[in-house]
Formats: structure tokens, sequence, C-alpha cells
């Protein structure tokens, strides 16, 4: 007979809580860290919540690598595909809301009321964004007037594989709004969540996992910034890096220099409040604009395009 009692309700008394195992997101797959660590992550009264992978420079190596082979689909993928993707996710972030309610709020020290209204600010955030994506290259691209027989066309492409240094203190919609312009732009990502409020990051890896995103768009690492954010600065086949939540120190001044070496394209930290309407800037932060010309009229007659 089980030692446990059970009520005349039928539900089991006495038991023990069944602790969430924390892991990392790459590739579409959930390891631990290669290093085998992790760290205490605590609620904003100091009482303990759960052990979190401490990622590695290995880890953030394999990031790369998954994104950058996810690259190539995700940015060849029709404008309209990424939107109903994007808009996935937001569905099942609803399906998960009162999970990420309790997880801002231990994370941030809010009453369940205003972290609910947090939550519900960051699931409309992917549905904005997701209504985006079809939609920026009319804004940023076009047709240009030019002297002479030719079309002249601008439009704008995805930069690449983008590193998201995500912010300290918002730990759940500020992590939406720098993650979704990144990849309804076309671009794949690799995230170093808040360390302090990594939670909520972690968990997004896991509504991602099941929203139709291809595995590799998005990578979300925990830990420290300070140790895998120069090694990620300084990747040849990192493309740019948002540096967001790199406000500790001089962090911020060292991935910038790091970054340098291969001509990254650099979003600097500012003062932000997630709260307001994000506007195109992050979304035009991270595209290239490509130019075609091409000749009409008797030149035409090849199809030639330059």
């Amino acid at each position: 007979m089980s030692d446990r009692s059970v009520d005349k309700g039928g539900s089991a008394t006495g038991r023990l809580s069944v602790f969430k195992t924390y892991k990392l997101y790459v590739g579409g797959k959930f390891p631990r860290s290669e290093s085998g660590r992790v760290y205490e992550v605590s609620d904003s009264k100091g009482n303990w919540l759960a052990n979190a992978p401490l990622s590695s420079r290995k880890d953030a190596r394999d990031a790369v690598v998954a994104a950058r082979k996810a690259f190539g689909g995700w940015a060849g993928a029709t404008a309209y595909n990424r939107g109903q993707i994007l808009y996935r996710v937001a569905e099942m972030l609803e399906g998960r809301r009162d999970q990420f309610v309790r997880e801002v709020a231990d994370a941030e020290g809010l009453s369940k009321s205003k972290a609910a209204a947090v939550v519900d600010a960051a699931i409309d955030r992917w549905v904005w964004y997701a209504g985006w994506t079809d939609k920026i290259a009319q804004v940023v691209g076009g047709a240009n007037p030019v002297a002479g027989p030719y079309f002249n066309l601008s439009t704008p492409e995805p930069t690449g594989v983008v590193t998201v240094v995500a912010p300290q203190d918002s730990s759940f919609l500020g992590l939406v709004s720098v993650i979704a312009p990144v990849i309804a732009t076309g671009n794949t990502a690799v995230v170093i969540a808040s360390e302090k409020s990594p939670l909520p990051a972690l968990s997004l890896g896991e509504v991602l996992a099941t929203s139709d995103l291809p595995g590799g768009v998005v990578n979300i690492l925990s830990g420290k910034a300070a140790e895998m954010g120069p090694h990620l600065a300084a990747h040849q086949d990192v493309n740019a890096i948002d540096l967001t939540g790199a406000t500790e120190g001089d962090l911020a001044r060292e991935l910038e220099i790091a970054a340098a070496d291969n001509l990254k394209r650099v979003l600097r930290p500012r003062t932000e409040d997630f709260t307001e309407s994000p506007g195109t800037d992050r979304m035009t932060a991270f595209l290239e604009t490509k130019t075609v010309w091409h000749p009409t009229g008797s030149l035409g007659a090849s199809g030639s395009s330059y």
C-alpha cells in the first residue's frame, strides 16, 4: 500500500513537489550546459527558485553553429510565413500565460496583477511584430528615381546571426522586445538571458520549440554575459550584436571593441521603457539594404540585372 494518504476528494497529500529542471535551448533541443555547471536563481526576496545552467564558451559556440545552420531557411522563408509562425508563438504563450505570470512575479518582485499585465504586454508584442513581417520591406525599401533607362530597386535583407544580450531587469517583456524584431526580419539569434532572472527566458524556449519555429532560429543561453559575451562578440560567424543588457561595468564597451575585429553591426545600450510602442527601430537595426539595377525599354530585352 502506498505511503501517501489520499483524501476523500481523491487527491494525494504529503507528496513531494516535482521541481522543474531548466535547460538551455540550442538548435531546437534542450541540452544541459556542456560544462555541467549550474547556478542558483533566487526571487526578489532572495528565496531559492531553481538551478539554472551556467553556459560555457562551448555552449555559445554550439549556439552560433545552430543559428548559422538555420539562417538560410529562415531568411529564405516568405515574410508571410514568418508572420504566421510569430503569431503561433503568441498563441502558445497565451496558453501558458499562468506559468509566465508566476515566473515574472517571482523574477521581478511584482504582484500577480502587475505580472499579468507584463505577460499580456509581451504576448501583444509578439502579435505586433508578427504583423510587421510582411510590411517592413515596403516601409524601408522601394523603387528609387534615377536618370536613365533603368529600374533601381532597394530591398532589405537580414544581416545574419545576431547575438542578443537580453535586458537584466525586464525578464520577459524586455526579452520579447529584443528577440521578436530580430527574427521577424529573417535573422537568427543567440540570446544571453538575464543572469539574475533567466527562468522566463528558459521557459520561452519550451514555447518556441512547440510553435513551428525551426530549430536554431532562436537559441537561449543562461549564465554570465561577461563570460560568454566577449567570445560571441569576437566570433567570426556572428554578424551583429545587441548590447541592450550589457549594463554591468564596462561590459558594453568591451563587447563593442571585440565586435570591431570583424566589423559587426552593433546596437548600443540605451535607456528604454519597454511598455511603450517599440516602433521599427529594432527591426531596421539588423537589416541590410540591397540595391538592384535593371535596364528598361530596349536595353531590358536581355533581362540583365546588376
